[in-house]
């Protein structure tokens, strides 16, 4: 499943096809399946407690790639970035367009002094040697996400494009599959256009109205050389976020998490981010505002086509969503002072 959930086509604002996949998964442990006109995906599983209350769980099914904003007369098509993408990481890279049509990503530099941060000196070449060959294949506005094919690496470490985030939708769907039953309303939210501005977790949200936000997605793997400014590393357990440079996690709920992750023996780490942000921010900052929670998989090469995970990481996140959301969470949303 981990392999079909990143190989599927999936750009930021075309997300159909992944959410279609999702859905076939969680139809049958779901009590209710809605898609927005957004597009997101929202997956109740009602609760049965007397106090109960509405927790959101956010994992984005959206992935970085290439648009087209021009066709040139020689065939090469010139991009802009669709989400956060590296000029440097997407130099010499293999892209497919949503047709299946595949291009390689040049740059106009030098190609063995290639330093370019600029996007505006990307193009991609898919062999047409004319403007109207190319279009009969690609037009202005249509968008390519990188290929990068689902591997097994040793140690129980994979590697795969579009990790970020459809290893969280993953550990979504498998939580959701493991939960008998629940105190409060669950609802499983597989956002869309999170790459380029959390759009789809903003109104969500709104629709949810939810007490509690778990925003589950990657973090940094902070284990290879030159990269050391963080905590989380590959095979050490589930990422509880902290902070990041969009979100202040709640402290009393995140002791809560980490209790949790303590009572059932789950191997966790502690996660403040120094730059990047999730959906929770975008939660966070809803409605009248909402306390959020942070569940983060360590990544390496996020961003990249060959972004590397472990599957023991992944089995820990997992568990610790279950095994927290099956819980009473002490949600207080309002204190009375006077």
């Amino acid at each position: 499943m981990i392999k079909e959930y990143t190989q599927t086509w999936g750009v930021s604002g075309l997300e159909k096809r992944v959410s279609d996949l999702i859905i076939k998964e969680v139809m049958d442990y779901a009590d209710e399946v809605t898609r927005d006109a957004m597009g997101n995906l929202i997956v109740l599983k009602r609760g049965n407690g007397s106090g109960k209350k509405r927790v959101m769980c956010a994992a984005h099914m959206d992935e970085i790639g290439l648009c087209v904003v021009r066709i040139l007369d020689n065939g090469l098509l010139k991009v802009k970035q669709v989400g956060g993408v590296s000029a440097l990481c997407s130099f010499m890279n293999r892209v497919r367009f949503e047709n299946g049509t595949i291009g390689t990503v040049g740059v106009t530099e030098p190609v063995e002094n290639v330093k370019t941060k600029d996007m505006n000196k990307l193009y991609i070449d898919i062999g047409a040697m004319s403007k109207e060959e190319a279009e009969q294949y690609v037009q202005p506005g249509d968008c390519a996400v990188f290929c990068g094919d689902y591997v097994e690496l040793a140690g129980r470490n994979v590697m795969s494009k579009a990790f970020d985030d459809r290893i969280a939708c993953y550990i979504q769907t498998e939580a959701l599959k493991r939960i008998q039953s629940s105190y409060h309303d669950l609802y499983f939210v597989y956002t869309v256009q999170e790459e380029v501005g959390l759009f789809g977790s903003t109104t969500s949200a709104e629709t949810v109205k939810p007490d509690l936000g778990i925003a589950v997605d990657i973090t940094g793997s902070f284990d290879v050389p030159g990269d050391e400014h963080g905590n989380p590393v590959l095979g050490k357990g589930a990422a509880i976020k902290i902070n990041d440079s969009s979100v202040i996690c709640d402290h009393e709920l995140t002791e809560d998490l980490i209790a949790c992750a303590k009572k059932y023996e789950i191997p966790y780490q502690r996660d403040a981010l120094a730059a990047g942000g999730t959906d929770a921010g975008a939660i966070n900052k809803s409605g009248e505002g909402v306390k959020v929670l942070g569940i983060s998989i360590p990544t390496r090469y996020g961003h990249t086509p060959n972004s590397i995970v472990n599957l023991e990481d992944v089995e820990a996140c997992i568990r610790l969503l279950e095994c927290y959301l099956t819980g009473e969470i002490p949600i207080v949303t309002q204190e009375k002072i006077k």
